[in-house]
């Protein structure tokens, strides 16, 4: 799609929320770069390093928000330590959040993305956008720093909320704990078809979410060359069935690995459901003339009960052996943190965002060479 047809997608787009782009100049102030979105970006589940076996403590050296530890494993746990102020709203964006993590050569990162967001979180509030948390709409939060800084990038990741994936993967879990291996109950085929059902609307709204972006920047006098529009898809949290650690029977996947579901379901999660959210997300950008980061294999080998990886032991957390999604948990933390990326997880979604920031605008897809961990070991290529 050339630039004058986009163009005119935002402005139709823009019209039909009904609103005008205003006037202005852009922010001459620092340098900054911005995400918008729901938990994958915002840094939910950021507070963990890997998943430890231990459940109480320090929880192996993996729980950052555990403080003034004793000898006999006691603990103090202060979330805020890794969410500052957005733990008392539940928007949780973590200090180790993909655009806090990105090697980016800007005065600062502004994290606007909220846990739990859906599209119409996004969009500005003269145009429908909705509060979220008793925070404004995301895009008024761009704009007004868009006005006052100089914004170089804004990365949004937004879509599997308004599709319901996670509640889909919910009652994969629960048709696993419901069943047994001699008549397994998969979630696979009826999830898919809710997926597909909910896919038209869900591109609709993140077509929006990304024009209320241009329109948020617009209206603090932004032209397209002045900044890049980044919509970033998602990883699955879990691997192909075939790499589960645990095996189906019994009740190891539950209680040691945190990754209740069946071979079945976890091929259906890491294949068709992040290939159709992903490639909505993609099409939304197209429309608006924004780039697309695929991260779809960003954490391959490190997803949760990965047998690529391992649990954290007494030796402690490291990023090249350890998962880098939080396990599905219930009494550590919070439950919402499950099945997300931690702090190794958004760090190497970070990595690629730096690496797409230090390549020239395009659509790009991000992977993790075998064996390597996030420092030196994420590639990008352009998706052509």
């Amino acid at each position: 799609m050339n630039r004058a047809a986009v163009a005119c997608v935002v402005v139709a787009v823009t019209t039909a929320l009904g609103g005008a782009v205003a006037d202005a100049s852009p922010g001459s102030g620092p340098t900054a770069i911005v995400s918008l979105g729901d938990s994958f970006i915002s840094g939910e589940g950021g507070r963990w390093l890997g998943n430890g076996s231990d459940p109480a403590g320090a929880r192996s050296g993996t729980d950052r928000a555990a403080v003034a530890c004793d000898g006999w494993g006691n603990c103090r746990y202060e979330p805020e330590l890794v969410y500052g102020d957005s733990e008392r709203d539940r928007c949780h964006r973590s200090d180790v959040a993909p655009i806090h993590s990105a090697p980016v050569a800007v005065d600062f990162e502004a994290n606007l993305a909220c846990s739990g967001a859906r599209a119409a979180n996004l969009w500005p509030a003269s145009l429908g956008g909705q509060p979220h948390f008793g925070e404004p709409p995301q895009a008024d939060a761009l704009a007004a720093l868009a006005a006052e800084d100089d914004v170089r990038m804004v990365v949004v990741t937004i879509g599997a909320n308004d599709a319901g994936f996670g509640e889909l993967v919910a009652g994969c879990a629960l048709d696993w704990a419901r069943s047994s291996e001699r008549a397994p109950a998969f979630c696979g085929p009826s999830a898919q078809a809710d997926l597909e059902s909910a896919l038209p609307a869900m591109e609709r709204r993140a077509r929006r979410a990304l024009a209320g972006a241009r329109w948020a920047m617009a209206g603090a006098g932004y032209a397209y060359a002045d900044y890049r529009l980044v919509a970033m898809g998602y990883a699955s949290p879990l691997p192909p069935g075939r790499w589960i650690r645990y095996p189906e029977s019994g009740w190891s996947r539950l209680n040691r690995g945190g990754c209740p579901f069946w071979d079945a379901d976890a091929d259906w999660a890491a294949g068709d459901a992040i290939g159709l959210i992903d490639g909505a997300i993609r099409s939304a950008a197209e429309s608006v003339g924004a780039e697309y980061l695929d991260v779809r294999h960003a954490l391959d080998g490190h997803q949760l009960c990965d047998r690529r990886a391992s649990r954290v032991g007494p030796e402690g957390p490291s990023p090249k052996s350890a998962e880098w999604v939080r396990r599905l948990a219930f009494v550590q933390g919070s439950s919402r943190e499950s099945l997300h990326p931690n702090a190794y997880g958004q760090r190497a979604l970070g990595a690629c965002i730096g690496l797409l920031y230090a390549s020239p605008p395009d659509d790009y897809g991000c992977r993790l060479e075998t064996g390597r961990t996030y420092v030196d070991g994420m590639r990008i290529e352009s998706l052509g």
